[in-house]
């Protein structure tokens, strides 16, 4: 749509004749409003039924603001990097400022990014994947399993699947998340001849189950490093690996970096997915994330915005859906590694990459774990190998399968050559 002829009677009437908006809007009363230089649009609500603006009310209200030619890039059919979310602009620098209540903001982002992408021209939704128009009764590759671990004299059962037989290859899940993220890579016979995949759920994540002799309820939750670095360690020795390949995204993407410099002996090889050598920043001020007015639905949407917008929307979704189905507590939990514990600068270099190959593949769209920020990584340790992935953002392996394969598939030929 044109911002010339962009108004708010007709970005109403398209927010009312779509059911993802109106569901995610449920029960909000206020609205939003995008001011485009000099001048706003807006839409307004009542107990989420959309209603002519008739007030100078500001109570339940969102604000937007920046100028005409950063809204033409927001609002472009297929955005460029960084301009595809609201969040990602902002993080980013790239031109807008958010005003309101934070806590409606976080309430109601589902409904504000639906309402934005009203305005851009239609995009092709994108394929899927050929194992997933299998016939009824088809049983996929990977079969799970629960193994007992024990942490700080604690019992743990520890979910996993498995597919595929030769070198093991451990795959660590994004935080907040399950093992379920890998469930593409199982189905591809050119990696399961080769690699034996084991993909697990952390404690308290997934499927895997707290621990029965504490009361972890009554526990704050925040993982650490000690404890992140001993499951996978734990789980090869349990399961007998002998020096497998690592492979883990965002907090596994860190974990692997991580694992490379302070048990590099233990492992053939590592592939950091999104990796960094720090993040940075306070799960303090993120605490939108876990709040009790705020659903997992926001956890959902705020995912979208890492991804590509070109990655097929049924995978997108799925994406989301993996988010909002954790423990409440346990995304925000898991920030506290990603953004506070980890942090190899300074360190990178003692990785002795003819002891562990380091592979680093960042997505183009990917606004936390940056393809900056993995490649500063690259530089930092030597000998390592690093890819930019383009059209896909923070989640490659769920977002977009068929163009992950692409950046994987050379890395692991050079694993099993070597």
């Amino acid at each position: 749509m044109s911002l010339k002829l962009l108004s708010s009677d007709d970005w109403r009437e398209r927010c009312a004749g779509d059911g993802e908006f109106r569901l995610a809007a449920r029960h909000w009363t206020g609205g939003l409003v995008l001011d485009v230089g000099n001048r706003s649009v807006r839409l307004s609500l009542e107990d989420g039924e959309l209603v002519e603006f008739d007030g100078d009310s500001d109570v339940g209200m969102v604000a937007f603001t920046g100028e005409e030619s950063v809204w033409e890039k927001i609002l472009s059919q297929v955005p460029v990097r960084f301009h595809n979310d609201l969040m990602a602009n902002i993080s980013q620098g790239g031109g807008l400022t958010r005003s309101g209540d934070r806590l409606v903001h976080a309430q109601y982002f589902a409904a504000i990014m639906r309402a934005v992408e009203l305005l851009r021209a239609p995009c092709d939704e994108g394929p899927v994947m050929e194992h997933d128009n299998k016939p009824a009764g088809s049983v996929d590759a990977p079969v799970g399993r629960y193994i007992h671990l024990d942490f700080a004299g604690h019992d743990h059962r520890i979910y996993y699947e498995e597919a595929g037989q030769g070198i093991p290859l451990l795959m660590q899940h994004t935080a907040g998340c399950h093992s379920s993220q890998w469930r593409h890579l199982f189905e591809m016979p050119w990696i399961t001849d080769r690699f034996r995949l084991i993909a697990y759920d952390l404690p308290f994540h997934g499927k895997s189950m707290p621990p029965v002799t504490r009361q972890w309820w009554s526990e704050p939750y925040n993982l650490e490093g000690e404890f992140l670095r001993s499951v996978p360690i734990k789980l090869m020795q349990a399961l007998g690996l002998d020096r497998p390949v690592f492979m883990g995204c965002s907090v596994g993407g860190l974990l692997a970096l991580d694992l490379a410099h302070r048990h590099g002996e233990l492992f053939r090889a590592v592939i950091s997915v999104e990796g960094a050598l720090h993040i940075g920043g306070r799960t303090s001020e993120l605490e939108e994330l876990w709040h009790p007015q705020v659903s997992n639905e926001y956890k959902a949407r705020l995912m979208d915005g890492l991804m590509s917008p070109t990655s097929p929307a049924a995978y997108r979704k799925e994406t989301g859906f993996v988010y909002s189905s954790g423990w409440p507590p346990v995304f925000l939990g898991d920030l506290y590694y990603y953004l506070e514990d980890f942090d190899l600068r300074g360190q990178a270099s003692e990785i002795d990459t003819s002891q562990v190959a380091v592979h680093i593949l960042s997505g183009e769209y990917d606004y936390s774990g940056t393809a900056e920020l993995g490649k500063a990584a690259h530089e930092a340790i030597r000998g390592s190998t690093f890819a930019e992935m383009a059209q896909v953002g923070h989640f490659p392996m769920s977002e977009n399968p068929e163009t992950f394969i692409q950046y994987l598939r050379p890395v692991l030929d050079q694993i099993t050559a070597s």
